[in-house]
């Protein structure tokens, strides 16, 4: 572990326009500096840099945080990896703090699986050099149409036919068996003899998105054994849902095309790395999870899948248009011509070719599924009607309501339907999945009472997406006022006169911002709905109660490992946020008087906005309620109607 007085340090010295520098070139703008982007294409420069601040802010893909953070974000290191990385380049040696008997432990086990891992590697690479591995391993290569230096580049191998060649090797090497068995490079049978996991196969690395070897794939070359492809297992380093085969190699130009291009095998995989197309991973022959979208995330929203164009590959695609639609990406569909996979097909083009084709075949995956279940449905009208319910359950994952809209009108001028019966469809279909999800919540909420009177140790953590979600729309505008106060004003004082009716009585009432705003939201107990905003709020709090500076706090929530909570700081922590109810601001000139007056009205507009959200939710309920239910659910709303009439005019939007 690095101690924090050594973090303080390279906090301390890292300047901000120093560091940025080193990977974009910083033009001078008065007291700050401007620059193109380096995380998505632009040609207006948006990417600003404030030395006094210490932080960096795109204003046009909304990324922000320290100079740790912009090393973090433009190199895809952890925070322990930047901090290394700025430590080296201000020259500051890092004395590792003594770890527990028990972390030491764990720790030193991991690393082991990886030098085991990487030995592996390296043992398999020297394989295909010479012995069988020359005569069998490199001819596949070679005839697959891999030259010498992608095998190299990507670590290709040789697992010899002996049952025992790499526990030998590694034995001899000074590695203990029990390292080879825990990561998956040999097998314990039965009878208690040990032997390798792999053997007489072309072996591919598996890295990490950091580089570091993993696991390994590997293909026999023989045609009577059924098992073509044989995988490491899950281990304490490689969890095969949540990595890409190639992401490593691939994640640079996947941020700087802002694309990534997902095809199903390894070597389809490496042709189009051999043939220049670099923006490329591969789902390694499974099928694709949540984990693996959400890791795409981290480099781009913009998804093209390329699949064979038979049977199997068609059903893949359509597997996973949901789910990444689901996580709010943006995905369109390449299927090749039938009998070709990304591998043959890249092999019989140029790269200009495979391009052209790919920007020439792109498809959304309304014109996909249209074509493809239209085809299926002839001229039978019902198979038609379930095609088009097919195609709005489709549009109902995607969280962003703008690109819904755009969905439903382009499906509704292509089968010459009314955009509001999908709407119908769409909305329903949110609103019962709306409601399950609350309900399951509800239920989670019971079980976590039953375990909180048990008193048990175990709590619930919210789940953060690598973007900015907002599960609530509702509330999300009201929650992003109250942030901007805590990120701008949190430990400003408010000083309310004897006639207000926030005073009480002891000298003047002063409290800061943060105190402010924390007894109100815990005097009516409630939290934010937004599981992004709340992870901020929840930080900031920290940071606070622990005696942070405001400057400290910030640094703080623009250095976490979870970028969102950056992203949403860089966002509301700058001069162009604009509140919801901004003429308050304009009619105030000192910032005393204006916060002495707005923050209240934040509180009561969030109070607001809790009322109006139950009262959509009972208004959604009415839907499904049994009749006896009907009457009680509309005097609830009635007296939560009354009371938001009476906040409303707290505020001033009512007489």
């Amino acid at each position: 572990m690095i101690p924090q007085d050594t973090v303080d340090l390279i906090l301390d010295s890292a300047r901000i326009e120093d560091v940025v520098s080193d990977f974009v070139t910083l033009k001078r703008r008065g007291a700050n500096f401007v620059a193109c982007c380096p995380f998505h294409n632009e040609k207006t420069p948006s990417f600003y840099v404030s030395p006094s601040k210490g932080i960096y802010k795109c204003f046009g893909c909304g990324k922000a945080g320290s100079a740790v953070g912009f090393v973090m974000e433009h190199e895809h290191f952890s925070y322990t990896e930047a901090l290394r990385y700025l430590a080296s380049k201000y020259h500051i040696e890092i004395v590792e703090k003594e770890e527990s008997a028990e972390e030491l432990a764990l720790k030193q086990h991991r690393e082991s699986l990886l030098l085991v891992s990487e030995f592996a590697q390296k043992f398999y690479a020297g394989q295909l050099k010479e012995g069988e591995g020359k005569a069998v391993g490199y001819n596949y290569f070679r005839a697959r149409g891999m030259e010498d230096e992608t095998i190299a580049r990507f670590g290709l191998g040789w697992a010899p036919s002996g049952r025992r060649a790499l526990l030998d090797a590694a034995g001899a090497a000074g590695f203990k068996q029990e390292y080879l068995i825990d990561a998956g490079l040999a097998v314990q049978r039965e009878d208690g003899t040990v032997a390798d996991k792999f053997h007489e196969r072309a072996m591919f690395p598996i890295h990490s998105v950091s580089g570091r070897v993993i696991a390994f794939s590997g293909r026999t070359l023989r045609s009577d054994n059924p098992a073509k492809y044989v995988n490491s297992p899950e281990t304490e380093i490689y969890t095969k849902s949540k990595i890409l085969l190639g992401i490593y190699f691939a994640k640079s130009e996947i941020s700087r095309q802002d694309k990534c291009i997902l095809v199903e095998g390894n070597v389809d995989m490496v042709t189009m790395h051999q043939l220049g197309i670099t923006n490329v991973v591969a789902s390694c022959g499974t099928s694709l999870t949540i984990e693996q979208i959400r890791l795409i995330r981290k480099f781009t929203e913009n998804v093209t899948i390329m699949y064979d164009g038979d049977s199997a590959g068609i059903h893949a695609a359509l597997r996973g248009i949901n789910l990444v639609l689901a996580e709010g990406l943006n995905v369109k569909i390449v299927l090749l011509p039938e009998g070709e996979d990304p591998d043959s097909f890249g092999r019989s083009r140029s790269r200009e070719e495979v391009e052209s084709y790919i920007a020439s075949n792109e498809q959304d995956f309304i014109a996909f599924k249209t074509k493809l279940l239209l085809a299926e449905a002839g001229g039978d009208p019902l198979k038609k009607a379930n095609l088009i319910n097919d195609i709005a359950d489709t549009i109902a994952e995607i969280p962003d309501a703008v690109k819904r809209s755009v969905y439903v009108d382009a499906t509704a001028s292509s089968f010459s339907i009314e955009s509001a019966i999908l709407f119908d469809r769409i909305n329903r279909t949110r609103q019962n999945r709306l409601t399950e999800e609350r309900q399951a919540e509800a239920r989670q909420a019971l079980r976590q009472e039953r375990l909180a009177n048990q008193d048990s140790p175990m709590q619930s953590r919210p789940v953060l997406q690598d973007d900015i979600p907002e599960e609530n729309r509702t509330l999300a505008k009201a929650e992003k006022d109250l942030l901007y106060f805590l990120l701008t004003h949190g430990t400003d004082e408010l000083d309310f006169e004897s006639d207000s009716e926030y005073y009480s009585g002891n000298e003047g009432c002063k409290t800061t911002v943060a105190d402010f705003i924390r007894d109100s939201l815990d005097a009516d107990g409630s939290s934010f709905a937004n599981s992004a905003y709340r992870a901020v709020y929840d930080a900031y709090v920290k940071g606070y109660d622990e005696g942070l500076t405001q400057a400290q706090i910030l640094r703080r929530l623009y250095d976490s490992t979870d970028r969102t909570i950056a992203r949403v700081t860089g966002n509301l922590a700058t001069e162009k946020y604009r509140l919801s109810v901004e003429k308050f601001r304009n009619s105030m000139t000192a910032t005393s008087s204006w916060l002495v007056s707005f923050v209240p009205k934040a509180i009561l507009c969030y109070a607001e906005r809790r009322v109006q959200d139950k009262i959509d939710y009972l208004r959604r309920s009415l839907t499904n309620a049994a009749p006896e239910e009907v009457e009680s659910i509309m005097k609830q709303m009635v007296s939560l109607q009354t009371a938001q009439r009476s906040i409303k005019a707290k505020i001033g939007r009512e007489k």
